[in-house]
């Protein structure tokens, strides 16, 4: 099954801020050109830095064939931040095919009594699961978490919890729960894809254990309730890339990008996972198992370019205006690419 198509979360444009882009309106595939498209996450509310991320990505790649954002749109999930990222988006120019993924700050509404009143003693004050689900489908403009669209014709899905873990557990907080229905969906789209030969982006909030930076802290050791069904899925094609946020690590750090390899799964070589970094604040180890707040200014995202034989993935400072570095992955299974 084919979620409702992200067009539908595309955000309409102010007149004359759609421009001609023709790597948008192509189909990948070996007679096409690069596509190019950007990855960002964690907005949190800091919509300063996210318009000038938005600026500095329509100078560097102003025929972009799409923006993925994983996660945290907004600081809590209330009607009326979702209302100003809309705002904000809309003011500055950006690509027509977006990729909404659902973060854990959508469902922070709870620990509020109101929007001045934080109340976690009296979680979740009022506030029903179904509510934060329901204000994060009207913003994207679909009825699920998980979603494909295309960006120049490479396909990304999206992928997201289904449940609220506290409603459900009052020991856990913000833990991701997949249904069958989503992991059947997502095995279905793997195969669908690997079949065709095509490279595929799945964009997540949480990032998975033991891959990217942050993630063998033990902050970010247990963020999935069934960590090892994602992975035996996703472990099963060379040509995935998983592109995942919330751990807001800097882009400097020499593990950016990993190929995670899962036992089991007859795939020697693994697949790609990439951290996202963050739009608002960065952090880093601290040398005694925690993190640190890199402090100053940051902002910080990625660009990706595909083409029939590799993907080139490139890390970019917002507030620098530079490019901080970037690395090649060959495909394995795609278009020209020996076999």
């Amino acid at each position: 099954m084919v979620t409702a198509p992200a067009a539908a979360a595309g955000v309409a444009m102010l007149p004359g801020q759609a421009e001609a882009q023709p790597q948008a309106q192509a189909k990948w595939g070996p007679q096409w050109p690069v596509v190019r498209f950007n990855i960002l996450s964690d907005i949190q509310g800091d919509l300063t830095d996210f318009g000038s991320a938005l600026d500095d990505l329509h100078a560097i790649n102003p025929g972009s064939a799409g923006l993925g954002i994983a996660g945290d749109l907004t600081p809590r999930g209330y009607d009326f931040e979702y209302a100003q990222l809309r705002q904000t988006f809309d003011k500055h120019r950006h690509p027509r095919e977006v990729a909404w993924a659902i973060g854990n700050h959508e469902f922070y509404v709870p620990k509020w009594r109101d929007p001045d009143t934080l109340a976690q003693e009296t979680w979740p004050n009022g506030t029903t699961e179904d509510s934060l689900f329901r204000s994060f489908y009207r913003f994207a403009g679909r009825n699920t978490v998980y979603n494909e669209t295309s960006f120049g014709g490479v396909p990304v899905l999206c992928l997201g919890t289904e449940r609220y873990a506290k409603y459900h557990d009052l020991k856990l907080w913000d833990e991701v729960w997949m249904s069958d229905r989503q992991f059947t969906w997502l095995e279905q789209r793997l195969k669908y894809w690997s079949i065709r030969r095509s490279p595929v982006m799945v964009l997540t909030h949480h990032p998975l254990p033991n891959t990217v930076s942050g993630t063998h802290n033990k902050l970010y050791r247990s963020d999935y309730l069934q960590p090892d069904r994602l992975l035996s899925i996703l472990g099963r094609y060379r040509d995935v890339f998983l592109f995942s946020g919330h751990t807001h690590w800097d882009l400097n750090l020499s593990d950016w990008v990993v190929r995670r390899v899962v036992p089991g799964t007859g795939n020697l070589e693994g697949f790609t996972v990439v951290n996202t970094a963050a739009v608002q604040t960065g952090w880093t180890d601290d040398g005694k198992g925690g993190e640190v707040s890199l402090g100053g200014a940051f902002n910080q995202g990625l660009q990706v370019e595909v083409s029939p034989g590799s993907v080139v993935i490139k890390a970019r400072d917002f507030t620098s205006k530079t490019w901080l570095k970037q690395i090649t992955v060959p495909l394995h299974d795609s278009w020209g690419f020996p076999h």
